[in-house]
């Protein structure tokens, strides 16, 4: 066989070039097959047995497939002699090609850790925009290895090529004006606590309302609630103005600010069939006492003949019980903070009626659990206006029409 085989070299001259190449490759190709069957079959049914995740995340972001290029890496630079005769090239050139190569294998090496650290970590560290950082030193390595490479072709050292950069910085700041700003911006909401993870925040510049879900060196990602995703370039953001509800998420209460309009005609003062009514309100009776003393000491001198007028006395009014009641019911309130700001006030009356704004925090700042505390408030506010002799204000509708017609 052997002899077969020199006896065909010696018959075709050519194969004494291209065969010793052809089993170069070969053997590059096969040691990087096998490397990989070996690393695949030994190294990682041992690292999915592990408890950790760390491990798990390296084979997620291909670190071992990454590592099995340097053998035939190596294979080849310790034939490099076979590569230049057989490509009629200086040893020097195969070995610069090779030398490249291994800089940019390192460099895909390193990036597959460092997303792997990203992955492992940035859940853990809620607050540090991780991945910003990383990417930033994943340039840093890009523009060093970048040198390296020029002064492995121009025979220049590389602290001769750092010394230069600034005849091409004008250049430079042009390719990189984004990541620079991206950059600036990343520190100013790193050092100032502007966005974190799992921040609620609205732009309504770039029509964002919902909860940050990475925070990377060019772009933020919000999650909105309609579970679209939302892209904003990080220093775009610092330019524009946006609102951080984390605040609100950190004090304890969500704030509660809505107004019931009440028809100014149901307005008036009160006889005594309705303050028969309101002493049977336990929640009043307090208020009824007070306000009692209070009357019964201004109205002591009134005299009440026939030229006697209610307005020449002090009454209690429909609409005031009514935000005594308001007041006490919220008081008595499980969900609401009372050490929060708590306000029951009138608004100026409008042509939609008179606004009685209730102002206070509830003691749950979960959305659903928010709305529902306020839903529940309000059913019940709403419900018991009738029990004043007050009526909610409303554009007439076509029930309303109706009645007219039919009166």
């Amino acid at each position: 066989m052997i002899s077969t085989i020199t006896s065909i070299m010696f018959e075709y001259p050519i194969l004494n070039n291209i065969l010793p190449l052809l089993i170069l490759i070969l053997a590059s190709y096969t040691s990087f097959k096998i490397t990989r069957k070996l690393l695949v079959r030994l190294i990682v049914p041992q690292i999915k047995k592990s408890k950790t995740k760390l491990d798990d995340i390296l084979i997620k972001n291909h670190l071992f497939l990454r590592i099995s290029y340097l053998v035939p890496i190596l294979i080849l630079d310790n034939f490099s002699y076979i590569l230049a005769s057989n490509l009629s090239l200086e040893i020097s050139t195969i070995e610069t090609i090779i030398a490249i190569f291994t800089i940019f294998v390192f460099n895909w090496i390193i990036d597959s850790i460092l997303s792997s650290f990203t992955d492992a970590y940035s859940r853990r560290y809620k607050q540090i925009p991780l991945k910003s950082y990383v990417q930033i030193f994943k340039i840093l390595i890009i523009i060093f290895s970048g040198l390296i490479i020029i002064s492995i072709l121009s025979g220049i050292s590389p602290w001769g090529l750092i010394g230069s950069i600034g005849a091409i910085s004008a250049v430079l700041l042009l390719i990189f004006r984004d990541t620079i700003l991206s950059l600036i911006a990343n520190l100013q909401i790193s050092s100032n606590k502007l966005v974190q993870l799992h921040d609620w925040i609205e732009a309504p510049a770039f029509g964002a309302d919902g909860d940050v879900i990475e925070i990377a060196l060019h772009t933020i990602k919000v999650q909105n609630w309609d579970k679209t995703i939302t892209v904003i370039p990080t220093h775009k953001l610092i330019d524009s103005s946006f609102k951080n509800w984390r605040g609100m998420e950190q004090s304890g209460g969500r704030r509660i600010k809505r107004s019931i309009n009440i028809d100014i005609s149901s307005i008036k003062f009160c006889n005594d069939t309705l303050l028969s009514n309101f002493s049977k309100i336990d929640l009043l009776s307090s208020y009824l006492k007070e306000k009692d003393i209070l009357l019964s000491k201004t109205n002591k001198n009134m005299k009440i003949d026939d030229t006697f007028h209610q307005l020449n006395s002090r009454s209690l009014t429909n609409i005031g019980t009514f935000r005594a009641y308001v007041i006490s019911y919220l008081r008595n309130h499980d969900s609401i903070n009372e050490n929060m700001t708590f306000l029951v006030r009138q608004l100026p009356p409008s042509e939609n009626g008179l606004p009685i704004e209730i102002y206070v925090f509830s003691n749950d700042n979960e959305w659903i659990n928010y709305e529902n505390i306020q839903s529940d408030i309000f059913d019940h506010l709403i419900a018991a206006t009738n029990y004043f002799d007050l009526r909610i204000f409303q554009n007439p509708s076509g029930h309303d029409l109706n009645s007219l017609v039919k009166d």
